[in-house]
């Protein structure tokens, strides 16, 4: 039976990770909320984006194939025997199962292209850490990226992949990553976003109208297209590992209460006890004296 002091020092220690756990909480509430406006803020201009280049590749000839644009380098269909994966990881850990499931889902993708060539870029330090210790070709890492998730870092990974792509170096671009979708529910997403497939023109939003021609637009609008895809995939990624950290860190501040009061319990007992104990013994040597 352990000592009272032993015990003491146990609920001493187990408060004192009680209060870092409970800091860590909220601080990632803090940063959720910023993370959260970015995201509402970015998934309105990526759905119009979308909108208005399927506005534009409707109003195009059709290809070879019969699809509308199928000629433009960023459409063109290959088959994949080289794949580009940007996995989007965290940069830090004790965020639950976040980093877990990241991992899990790149080696289920690794084995369902088992018979292509796969390339990692990996944005976020555990998933360079976790891919460093591994045989498997790494095209790319950038760490500390989620602490302020800047447009121009998104683009530069997204024209790295088109250059890639359109110089025939990979067949398609992947982008894997954790979309927010609550603070105690985020969904894993595996996006082709190279080659590009063509969005059908809503019936629902706006008439547009061009002053350059449709071809030319599309030459600048499918490479912004990708950047936004990137960028968005960001936000989303770092929005949804402060709410993973922050639901972490609840979960462990409860289990830390409910484990001081066990403790607290536990100790009163054994004081107990040993009053009990002391009690007796000195009600026995009275009745052994008399």
């Amino acid at each position: 039976m352990p000592s009272l002091i032993d015990i003491r020092r146990r609920i001493r220690s187990v408060r004192s990770t009680q209060q870092i756990t409970k800091a860590m909480k909220m601080v990632s509430a803090a940063k959720l909320r910023r993370a959260q406006e970015r995201v509402l803020a970015a998934r309105p201009y990526a759905g119009l984006i979308r909108e208005m280049l399927g506005s534009v590749t409707s109003r195009l000839p059709a290809g070879p194939e019969g699809a509308p644009g199928a000629a433009h380098p960023l459409l063109e269909r290959r088959p994949e025997n080289r794949i580009l994966l940007l996995l989007l990881s965290g940069d830090k850990g004790l965020c639950g199962a976040f980093n877990t499931n990241l991992m899990k889902a790149s080696q289920a993708f690794l084995q369902k292209h088992a018979s292509a060539r796969v390339e990692l870029e990996l944005i976020g330090r555990k998933g360079r850490d976790y891919y460093r210790r591994r045989q498997v070709p790494i095209s790319g890492e950038h760490i500390s990226v989620f602490a302020k998730v800047e447009y121009a870092v998104a683009k530069e990974i997204a024209q790295k992949a088109i250059v890639r792509f359109s110089s025939g170096e990979v067949d398609a671009v992947y982008l894997l990553y954790n979309e927010f979708k609550s603070v105690i529910a985020q969904k894993l997403v595996v996006d082709r976003i190279l080659p590009l497939e063509a969005p059908a023109a809503s019936s629902s939003g706006g008439e547009y109208l061009f002053e350059e021609p449709p071809a030319k637009i599309l030459a600048g609008l499918l490479p912004r297209y990708v950047e936004v895809q990137v960028y968005r995939a960001m936000v989303e990624s770092a929005a949804a590992e402060h709410a993973a950290r922050m639901t972490a860190m609840d979960a462990a501040t409860s289990n830390a209460t409910e484990m001081i009061d066990k403790l607290t319990l536990y100790m009163n007992r054994v004081r107990q006890a040993s009053i009990t104990k002391e009690i007796i013994e000195v009600v026995s040597g009275a009745a052994a004296a008399g």
